[in-house]
């Protein structure tokens, strides 16, 4: 398997440091608002990395954070006469929400920063020790001259930071280096406030998710994920801060990926483009949501319109149509084992499951894993009007269910629920009768009543099958 190391600019074969066990830890989200489409695409894109290294064998521990102090919480609290701690409560919860909406899994760990104060002021301290770090009216600095591999994540030098950086580096006059980042900046009224050997006050950023790394993965990790948009100077940073206090190298992998384009647009409020996910939800279900983000390579970028969610639904129902023709046949079909000539037939069968993981080997291709379970989807369709085995179709759902997992697809169509299911079988029943009896006008009205309630029916060889949509 090879990753796209962003540390080195090429593909790497992945090799954890511990034998059969994967450290990895993804940046999420500051929780002042519900998560935007830009937001759901690490979630979603790094809980499939995790999805399939699990499916390859590895125990994997996945951190994933709330940023639950920040100048956008503080401001968002103070505009609704609430507290920091509510809106960032309120806000996680929204965030898992979405979350299980889009069929994320929950991290080993979600810690926040309120809870990593202790550890965060430790640092702060062996940084300013090491002579790394220094305070100036209880604001503490990282001092990125002393720090020489500064910049080797984003491939600058501080030179080409420095000249750059208007917009990605604050101006500050008690700075020693326009590069130099906060680690501890002092209470200013109306904001949250800890003690700490400089005065009273709250962390700066990115001292944040090295402390939550170190805490719960150790010194060096093995994958180090988010949106590209951390390269600088969040992740560069992270690097600075957790190899100067640790001693060791922070991440073995970064991985990142590309932003999401509003109708070929970059996302931006002021454009009036900006789409959360739960507003996105409203007019298309999550599940689509999951399918759009990974139908596009996760380091490329992704643009969003309607008409590409309404493909990427379509495509998703020709899945979950699949999937129900396929259990229907085996629900009903006669109990019989494989023939000879199936026996040979499962040799193209498993074509598609290597087919799938050579695109997930090669650094993650979710766009070419759809098309191989597109292809298996033709497959089971056309083995479906040849009279085929039970253990067969039984072989063929097992490899469905299999590969769609590991991309967190949901294959099963909506489900009525008892009462619905009820009425459904009473009228199929009536039709079923009316048809025996060649009362056709009747079994047709039948069927047009059972369309104006959503459900959809097929005659088989197998008996009538129906479902939702």
């Amino acid at each position: 398997m090879k990753v796209y190391n962003t540390l080195t600019r090429t593909k790497e074969d992945f090799i954890p440091q511990e034998e059969g066990k994967v450290k990895m830890y993804v940046c999420g989200p500051t929780v002042y608002n519900y998560i935007h489409i830009g937001n759901a695409r690490p979630y979603v894109v790094f809980d499939t990395v995790r999805r399939y290294l699990e499916y390859k064998g590895y125990d994997v521990t996945y951190i994933q954070n709330f940023t639950d102090v920040d100048d956008k919480i503080i401001k968002k609290a103070n505009e609704e006469h609430s507290s920091m701690e509510e809106v960032s409560n309120r806000f996680i919860k929204e965030a898992f929400t979405d979350a299980d909406g889009l069929n994320v899994k929950r991290a080993t760990h979600h810690p926040r920063v309120t809870e990593e104060m202790d550890n965060i002021i430790e640092m702060i301290k062996t940084l300013v020790e090491n002579g790394y770090a220094y305070e100036n009216d209880g604001t503490v600095y990282y001092n990125t001259k002393q720090f020489p591999e500064y910049g080797k994540l984003s491939k600058k030098n501080l030179d080409e930071l420095i000249e750059g950086a208007s917009e990605r580096v604050d101006k500050d006059d008690a700075k020693k280096n326009p590069t130099d980042f906060v680690l501890w900046k002092p209470y200013k009224p109306g904001e949250p406030k800890w003690s700490s050997p400089w005065g009273e006050g709250r962390p700066g950023w990115h001292i944040e998710c090295s402390v939550m790394a170190k805490k719960y993965l150790g010194d060096t990790i093995d994958i180090h994920a988010g949106g590209e948009d951390l390269i600088f100077p969040h992740h560069e940073n992270e690097i600075a801060q957790s190899e100067a206090a640790n001693g060791k190298p922070f991440s073995k992998y970064w991985l990142h990926n590309g932003f999401i384009m509003i109708d070929n647009e970059k996302m931006s409020k002021s454009a009036g483009n900006f789409f959360t996910v739960r507003e996105i939800s409203e007019q298309f279900p999550y599940e689509v949501i999951r399918f759009f983000i990974l139908n596009g390579h996760y380091r490329s970028p992704l643009n969003f319109s309607r008409e590409l969610m309404q493909a990427c639904q379509n495509g998703l129902e020709r899945i979950k149509n699949c999937n129900t023709d396929l259990q229907h046949y085996i629900d009903n079909c006669h109990d019989s084992k494989l023939s000879q000539a199936e026996t040979k037939l499962l040799d193209e069968l498993e074509k598609y499951r290597t087919q799938f993981e050579t695109a997930m080997d090669d650094d993650f291709n979710t766009a070419d894993a759809v098309s191989a379970i597109y292809e298996l989807v033709r497959f089971i369709n056309k083995n479906l009007k040849e009279n085929i085995s039970k253990e067969f179709a039984e072989r063929e759902m097992e490899l469905l269910g299999k590969l769609c997992g590991v991309l967190g697809i949901n294959k099963e169509k909506e489900k009525a629920n008892d009462e619905d299911t009820a009425v459904i079988e009473e009228l199929l029943a009536k039709r079923t009768e009316a048809k025996k009896n060649k009362n056709f006008a009747e079994a047709d009205a039948i069927r047009d009543k059972l369309t104006e309630m959503g459900v959809t029916i097929k005659d088989t060889r197998q008996g009538v099958q129906w479902f939702r949509g």
